[in-house]
């Protein structure tokens, strides 16, 4: 009888041992440490769930890195949080300061915010650092939530009107490419000046009112290529490779056939010289900077005309490397 008591014994502790040691673990846990238990809300539709070479996902938000620090802000801005608490670790002794370098790099972010869909794109992330190592990033970002359903309902439009199920790949980016150039205008003004009628600096611009610069034929151009199944990014010229003769510009990257190209509707969509009025009301398409390897593109761009907006710094964008 004892025997037995102590073998039913045995077996109810282990159970509540299994049930429980999680709970106690954690629990423990929070006494040895001093860091805050950080809870993720749920993240929104349009969280790209794709890692990368230079930034990947993270759902443990206590850094011991600088690539720690990376992998939180994208997670944070790929989820669509405006925002975010986390904590530095006393172990990791650099991290308010890696965090003041990182928040105070606009090119680090700006890289950081091509990676994530267009809707989760920002405008703005600021950080407030705490003495006590809180961090708390505070996201305002570039589509709300009445342009979002606009522009998605009438992409979805677009798909179903002009893709058909016997196009191969090829023929699907061909199709839409062509699409957004045929139906786009190059916002000169906004260019220019930075002033104009137009949303032509996001996707709203090429999709609704027929104007685009480079931020807007890309989005657009990204929005697609997510809805179609493509593994996409954005690429930026950095500040540092821009040079008088050329300016800021941003194209897309995706994975087509095995291999990342690139795209740029862009400079596929030219704008007519007014040195030539013959050639004013013209409008052009060209696929010179259709699905190209970054070789071919530098190529193109030792044309007639030299461009000089492709130069973009590979430790970014790791997978044209």
């Amino acid at each position: 009888m004892k025997n037995t008591f102590v073998i039913i014994f045995s077996i109810v502790l282990l159970l509540l041992t299994f049930l429980f040691i999680e709970p106690i673990t954690d629990t423990l846990a929070s006494f040895v440490s001093d860091v805050p238990k950080v809870v993720a809300k749920e993240s929104n539709e349009y969280k790209k769930d794709i890692d990368y070479l230079f930034v990947q996902r993270s759902d443990d938000y206590e850094p011991y890195s600088y690539q720690d620090l990376l992998n939180i802000y994208y997670s944070v801005i790929n989820s669509g949080w405006d925002e975010f608490t986390f904590y530095c670790p006393n172990e990791y002794i650099r991290c308010i300061s890696d965090i003041s370098t990182i928040s105070g790099d606009e090119l680090i972010l700006t890289h950081l915010n091509n990676y994530v869909h267009p809707f989760n794109s920002f405008t703005n992330v600021r950080t407030l650092i705490n003495d006590n190592g809180e961090i708390t990033l505070n996201i305002t970002y570039l589509y709300d939530d009445e342009k979002i359903k606009l522009i998605d309902e009438r992409v979805d439009e677009i798909i179903r009107e002009i893709i058909t199920d016997d196009m191969d790949d090829y023929d699907k980016l061909l199709t839409i490419h062509d699409y957004i150039i045929n139906n786009t205008k190059y916002d000169v003004a906004r260019n220019d000046s930075d002033e104009s009628p137009y949303e032509s600096n996001t996707a709203y611009g090429p999709l609704f009112q027929g104007y685009a610069t480079c931020n807007g034929y890309t989005d657009l151009m990204a929005i697609f290529l997510t809805k179609l199944g493509f593994n996409n990014y954005k690429i930026a010229t950095t500040p540092q490779e821009i040079t008088e003769s050329s300016a800021g510009h941003i194209w897309n990257a995706l994975y087509y056939d095995g291999n990342w190209v690139h795209m740029d509707l862009t400079w596929d969509d030219p704008t007519p010289d007014p040195n030539q009025p013959e050639y004013a009301d013209k409008d052009y398409l060209w696929h010179k900077y259709f699905l190209v390897s970054t070789e071919a593109m530098e190529e193109v761009d030792k044309g007639e005309v030299v461009v000089e907006e492709h130069n973009f710094n590979p430790l970014y964008y790791l997978e044209f490397n």
